[in-house]
């Protein structure tokens, strides 16, 4: 049986179907934080093995998470996927990240900007979004368009020129840190929260001068005000959810979303069913319940999308190298993450219609959910990088 994307049960008639579908095709779609295009459907018995093998080497959890997200673009550049380049036109998303390290190791960093370039050199339906109008014209083309993004900006060392470096290789956003306290400022998770450094601000300063994108995805409540505060440009939270509707760390308060709204910025909705709500059964329903209060508090121009999920590896890996790494990555036993936890109408990036869907049968108009897919992102990127 033939399984099928795109359709879960919103209740919507022919007509609401066929809007739906037409938004889909002709709205310019941007996925803030984007694992994809892929997910843990391809993983055959050979790329399994050689996972197994490597990691069994090395026993490097981080390092074996990262082969295992490689690991189907690494077959696509070499000419054996072409589910890589099929699921992302059959998700509809015109622009999703394309993710690099700026890691105090310089063959860390270096490497992984190396990778992301190969695939511009390999994919000629992929071009690097260095500013709004390569997405518009990726859209137009019917190709996709990359955005050079990071998850942390420094680490715990000091060295702005790095990040003059990393612009200059494409680099157009990166977040302040990742959950954690740093040389920068402080994570979601961290027990106190300090916001930013004076390091942190001269880095944001920096940020803003080199046209760098602010994301203050898994940061603190303080880190993100102080950001929203010392930002001369938009600052976004490229992946997270509202805590008005579920208090989880991950989440942003309505003070910080509000901040991050009067910067210019958005605030990119997670399809990751833990940060959404409680319980195993999740569905694409409870995203959609924090694009709306975001939309509420503050205001259906920022708001944007960041799936940050589905499933991208093998249960394996999902269930004996992922798990352990959220306490790794400075998530606590009672936040409640279960790596392999599913969520039903987002379980691959072909269901990514089921966000169109979904906005369409809860009556919203063409011109916001347009905003909501791509367009409020898309004028954020170009206040910051032309």
């Amino acid at each position: 049986m033939v399984e099928q994307f795109g359709t879960f049960d919103f209740g919507l008639d022919q007509a609401q179907e066929e809007r739906a579908a037409r938004l889909h095709r002709e709205c310019v779609i941007v996925d803030a934080l984007f694992q994809g295009p892929v997910g843990y459907r391809v993983f055959d018995e050979e790329m399994n093995k050689d996972l197994r093998a490597r990691y069994e080497k090395t026993h490097d959890m981080l390092g074996a998470f990262a082969d295992g997200l490689e690991a189907p673009i690494r077959r696509a550049i070499a000419g054996r996927m072409d589910e890589v380049r099929q699921c992302w036109d059959d998700s509809g998303i015109t622009c999703g990240n394309r993710q690099v390290e700026l890691s105090e190791d310089q063959h860390v960093r270096e490497r992984t900007f190396s990778f992301v370039q190969k695939q511009f050199d390999s994919f000629p339906w992929l071009t690097k979004a260095l500013k709004a109008a390569d997405i518009r014209a990726a859209h137009e083309s019917g190709t996709h368009a990359g955005l050079v993004s990071s998850q942390v900006m420094l680490g715990p060392w000091r060295d702005l020129d790095v990040l003059a470096w990393a612009h200059d290789a494409g680099l157009r956003m990166t977040q302040l840190t990742y959950n954690t306290m740093t040389s920068v400022g402080v994570g979601c998770t961290e027990r106190t929260d300090a916001g930013l450094s004076r390091f942190g601000v001269d880095s944001v300063k920096a940020m803003n001068e080199l046209g760098i994108i602010v994301d203050t995805g898994h940061v603190g409540r303080r880190t993100t005000l102080d950001a929203c505060e010392v930002s001369e440009k938009p600052v976004v939270a490229s992946h997270t959810a509202a805590r008005g509707v579920f208090a989880h760390a991950r989440g942003k308060t309505d003070e910080e979303l509000r901040a991050l709204a009067g910067t210019g910025g958005v605030i990119g909705i997670v399809t990751v069913p833990f940060f959404l709500a409680d319980g195993p059964s999740v569905t694409i329903n409870a995203m959609l319940d924090h694009v709306e209060y975001v939309a509420e508090v503050a205001g259906v121009d920022h708001v944007a999308i960041g799936t940050d999920w589905p499933l991208q590896l093998p249960g394996w890996m999902l269930e004996g190298l992922v798990q352990p790494l959220f306490a790794d990555t400075g998530f606590r036993p009672e936040d409640g993450l279960v790596a392999t936890q599913q969520m039903a109408g987002f379980d691959d990036y072909r269901d990514f219609p089921n966000i169109t869907r979904g906005l369409v049968g809860r009556g919203w108009s063409d011109e916001d959910i347009a905003k909501v897919l791509g367009e409020n992102f898309v004028r954020v990127m170009e206040a910051v990088c032309g």
